[in-house]
């Protein structure tokens, strides 16, 4: 039964993806969005879709995928419910190097938002897991969890300061830090999207580790796997995805902390299916978000971050409350 629920959620996905692209500041009929994509006659409709809309809704798929996968890999590797790109401080790692990428160097290439995204993501990774092993009984959920929050509150905090000192910056980039896929385009997109795929890849590729490592430390030696090995490997690929998807999106927080257990109550403890799951379900989510975010305040739109904060808070909530005190 879990194959066949796959295939429907990636059904989904694709209606999805049509729909989202036929609503905007102005709808555009879907027979209009069929005829752009495959016989393109050049027209202005045609040239938004093409330019616009598709790059903006291919994106949001690439990113919701990535969050959730990492969201997943951090939860399985940490056993920490509460374990997120977003609240572990990765994101924001990765939001700061990009913003002082663009403060020094002016108006960088868009590569250049790549490199900097996984500089910043693995260095806040570094950062909070050394802060979080700190004193007794080492990495706790509990310690990772504080660590991360307060790594976040304190980056965040002079992002928005480099920001508010640099008015050119702040409105060069300003809806990014938000978390958005305004104005994304498939220049941006293919510069990080191989990146994300070769995470997306390793993440399957390693899923039956995860699964054992998830199990504790204790199983996972017994049956002969290096828990560090694996570990440093997952921890690269959690690395391309996060940082990845801060380079197109900016950071958007708690797909990476929604989805994994949204997954886990439908296909159980096995990565092997979670991971994939978590692909499909993470994109489904950021696309129906982004959908929201442009047709709330029609014609004006929200940044899709504050849809998954809306979303994700009360579920943070809720699991801080159940889960971690279990």
């Amino acid at each position: 039964m879990l194959l066949p629920g796959l295939l429907l959620c990636l059904v989904f996905l694709v209606l999805c993806l049509l729909w989202s692209i036929t609503l905007g500041a102005a709808d555009i009929a879907p027979r209009t969005v069929y005829d752009a994509i495959f016989s393109s006659d050049g027209s202005f409709q045609h040239l938004i879709i093409q330019t616009i809309r598709l790059p903006r809704v291919l994106s949001g798929i690439v990113v919701g995928a990535a969050l959730a996968v990492a969201g997943a890999l951090m939860q399985g590797l940490t056993r920490n419910p509460l374990a997120d790109s977003g609240l572990l401080g990765i994101n924001s790692g990765a939001a700061l190097a990009v913003v002082l990428a663009v403060v020094l160097r002016g108006n960088p290439p868009l590569s250049e938002y790549a490199f900097f995204g996984f500089l910043g993501a693995g260095t806040a990774a570094v950062i909070v897991y050394a802060l979080g092993s700190m004193g007794r009984g080492g990495a706790t959920p509990l310690k990772l969890t504080l660590a991360g929050v307060i790594f976040t509150a304190f980056i965040s905090a002079f992002t928005t300061a480099i920001l508010i000192g640099d008015t050119e910056t702040l409105d060069q980039i300003r809806f990014w830090t938000a978390g958005s896929f305004a104005g994304r385009d498939m220049a941006l997109l293919s510069q990080t999207a191989p990146w994300i795929l070769i995470g997306l890849v390793g993440a399957i590729l390693i899923s039956r580790q995860i699964t054992t490592i998830s199990l504790g430390d204790d199983v996972a030696k017994g049956l002969g796997q290096n828990t560090t090995l694996i570990r440093a490997i997952a921890a690269v690929f959690v690395v391309m995805l996060a940082g990845g998807s801060v380079a197109v999106a900016g950071p958007i927080g708690f797909v990476g902390l929604i989805i994994p257990h949204v997954v886990r109550f439908i296909v159980g403890v096995d990565y092997r299916w979670i991971v994939p799951y978590s692909a499909v379900m993470g994109a489904l989510l950021v696309t129906v978000g982004d959908v929201g975010a442009r047709v709330i305040i029609r014609p004006q739109e929200l940044p899709v971050g504050v849809i998954m904060a809306v979303l994700g808070a009360p579920f943070f909530i809720w699991l801080a409350r159940w889960k971690v005190k279990r």
